[in-house]
Formats: structure tokens, sequence, C-alpha cells
């Protein structure tokens, strides 16, 4: 949040493949608003996200950022390739989106209110344009979308939801490089958090020196989390620490992530508190082989479904065949609070996928085995698909972790 990450050429490359895929599909402009995807072709890493933010794209030409007023200072510091178009807080981003879009397009002057030019001058805007809009985007409201719509009548829209996201799938060398950095910061993190753990040691204090640690590692905020929460509390899946205390025989859950520059490397384990049991002892290594059977089956050209098919193999063999999860793991790599996914879906290894794997994918592998009736383990870590094949990004142990 302090700096631009990416180079100049490395925005202009992006950029440049996405005005390729607007021309495949005949647009005049793009209107791109999710907050990953605006980072990810200008580098404008800030908290500001919260409030609507529209990168306007036209097929050439200057882009333009719209956005309030107050984030000018940021957005001129940080944003070489984009115009900033600021509103204050008496409008809203969509009034001052139409007059940009119609002074751009339109060529029309930008004294007048948008009223007026509604009522006035649209029977006199000639050929229709056609444009892009994400429209299944946490940063697209559906007042957002009507506003634009029923101001702009003679707009042809058509929704490119998922074209920026297909380009962020595929890490460069600039990207997997911080994803690196960022691993090493979870690695930092999950040191700190399990030598805190013991019986009786508060849940606050345990995440205080987990961030303690990820900030003196290097990390920045991330997207969310970490997830640190007694095994009573495992399935809330989204929830964090509590007031209560670690107490011996019950297992911890983590789930974090470090964050550098926006990337973001998450890693899961369960720590057990003064001992573990036999059948939990045993199904860790089911999850382990299970694991490690994801991460054979990257490789460049195996569909999603394949990847995951390998991972419930090993589970299959174990005697577990009754046991199906929704996903062995998910794309990762940009996150926008409120999370490190990458948006507001979910890019998972799922058995009805036929996404197919490429060099410099990245991914949150999980290997969860909770629930079975057999013992219960879990362990996750960030793995990147290179050219010379899958690196586990972290140097975590995988366990088990008794404390």
């Amino acid at each position: 949040m302090h700096r631009n990450p990416f180079s100049d050429e490395e925005l202009a490359g992006r950029v440049a493949k996405l005005r390729a895929g607007m021309d495949e599909r005949g647009l005049d402009a793009a209107l791109v608003s999710t907050p990953e995807n605006i980072f990810y072709l200008t580098g404008l890493d800030h908290w500001g996200y919260f409030a609507p933010h529209l990168l306007i794209v036209p097929a050439e030409g200057d882009m333009m950022l719209v956005t309030r007023a107050m984030e000018r200072v940021s957005i001129d510091r940080y944003v070489r390739n984009a115009r900033f178009e600021g509103h204050t807080d008496s409008e809203s981003a969509a009034d001052l989106a139409v007059r940009v879009f119609r002074d751009r397009f339109h060529a029309r002057d930008r004294s007048l209110a948008v009223a007026e030019v509604v009522r006035e001058e649209v029977s006199d805007l000639g050929v229709k344009s056609s444009v892009g809009v994400e429209t299944w985007s946490a940063g697209f409201s559906f007042g957002f979308g009507n506003a634009l719509r029923d101001t702009l009548p003679d707009v042809e829209w058509r929704d490119i939801t998922g074209l920026v996201d297909e380009m962020r799938l595929v890490k460069s060398p600039a990207e997997q490089a911080l994803m690196r950095a960022a691993a090493r910061v979870t690695d930092a993190a999950v040191e700190a958090a399990v030598a805190a753990i013991s019986d009786g040691a508060a849940e606050r204090d345990v995440v205080a020196e987990c961030h303690a640690a990820m900030i003196r590692a290097g990390g920045d905020a991330p997207g969310f989390g970490p997830f640190i929460r007694p095994g009573a509390r495992l399935g809330e899946e989204h929830t964090t620490w509590g007031d209560g205390q670690y107490s011996a025989g019950e297992p911890v859950f983590l789930e974090l992530s470090g964050c550098v520059a926006r990337y973001h490397a998450p890693i899961g384990r369960l720590v057990h508190v003064g001992s573990i049991s036999d059948e939990d002892a045993a199904m860790a290594e089911t999850a382990k082989a299970a694991f490690n059977a994801v991460v054979g089956a990257l490789e460049p050209g195996q569909r999603a479904s394949d990847v995951y098919a390998a991972w419930q193999g090993v589970v299959d063999a174990a005697g577990l065949s009754h046991y199906r999860r929704h996903h062995c793991g998910y794309a990762v790599g940009i996150g926008v609070p409120p999370s490190w996914t990458g948006g507001n879906r979910v890019t998972g290894l799922r058995a009805d996928s036929d996404m197919e794997i490429r060099a410099g994918m990245s991914f949150h592998v999980l290997s969860w085995l909770m629930g079975t009736g057999k013992g219960d383990y879990f362990l996750s870590n960030p793995v990147l698909l290179t050219d010379k094949g899958a690196e586990i990004l972290t140097e975590t142990d995988f366990g088990p972790i008794v404390k």
C-alpha cells in the first residue's frame, strides 16, 4: 500500500491483452469495476476500494479511473497509466462516469448536467457504442448499473465478466516473485502462531503474535484472516479468534496468508495441543499423501477435474470412498479485502471443472479430511506451477504439529 509494484512494461502488456480481447468482442470500451482487476491493470493498492471505482478502458487512448475526489493524491502518486476523474461526495461515481463517458465517446460539453444531456441530446448521439461491463463484480452494484443503463440509453451493454480474471490466472515472472515473497511472510506468521499456542494460551495473544510476525517479515495487510480458532468452532469457516483460551486435548485451526503487494500465499494447519490421537495421526498421513497427489497432477494440459480426481483417488484408496469435497484447492494470487480468493467467486479445482491447467497458475491446495468418521486432519499450502513443475512455495512442516 505504499508503492506500485509493476513496471510500465508489465502494465502496458496487460492493457494490450485486454484490448485484444475487447477487439475480438467488437467493443468500443470496457468498464472494469472489480478491485482486483483494477489493481492488476493499474497497480493501485489502497483501502479506498470500499467505495466504487470504475476503470474506463477505451479501445484506444488514455484510460480513465473514476472514484472519489479525495483519492487524488494516492492515484496521482501510484497510477501512471490512467487519468484520474474524481467525484464529490454529493454525487455518485455513476454520475461522473456518465459525464466522462459522454465526453470521451460523444464529444459533449462537460459542463452540461446529466439530466440535461439525457433530455435534450439523446436523439443526436448517433451510432450506438458497444461497451463491456463486469456485471458480476463486487465493485458494481445494482444501483450503479441501473444509473449507467438509464442515462446512457444509446449504449449496447455487453457482459465481460471473467475477461480480466482469466488473464490473472497465469502469473508473470514479476508476479511469481511477489508470491514467493508472500510465502516467506506466511512461513514467519505460522511459526509465530504455532510458538504461541499452548495449554492456557489466550486466543488473542496467539493472533497478536501472528500479526506482528507478518508485519515484521515484510508483509502487507492480507485480504482476510488470519483464521485461528479452537476446534470446537472449526465449522464456522470464516470466523476468527475469540476471547477464550486454548486447552490441552483440542486442535487449533490455523489458516492464514502472508501478503506482499496484494499477492497471497495461503496455508492451513491443525495444531494439536498436548497430544494427537492415533486415528488423527493416521489421517494426517492420508491427507499428506492426497496433497502430494494433487501436486503431482498439476501439469500443463491437465484439467481441474483431473487434479481433483488425483486427490479423491488417494482418499478412496484409504477407505474413505464416502467422503467428497467441493474442491481440493482454488486459484490464488491477487486479493483485495475482504478476501484473498481474487474476487467474489472462487476458481476451484473441482470434480466438475474443465479448466485447463497452465504453467504460471498458482493455487491454494487443500487436503481437508475432517468429519470422516475415521480421524481428522487438514493441511494446505500455496503451489505455483512453473516451467519446471509444481513448486510448493511455503516451507512450514506438514505435521502433525503437537504443542
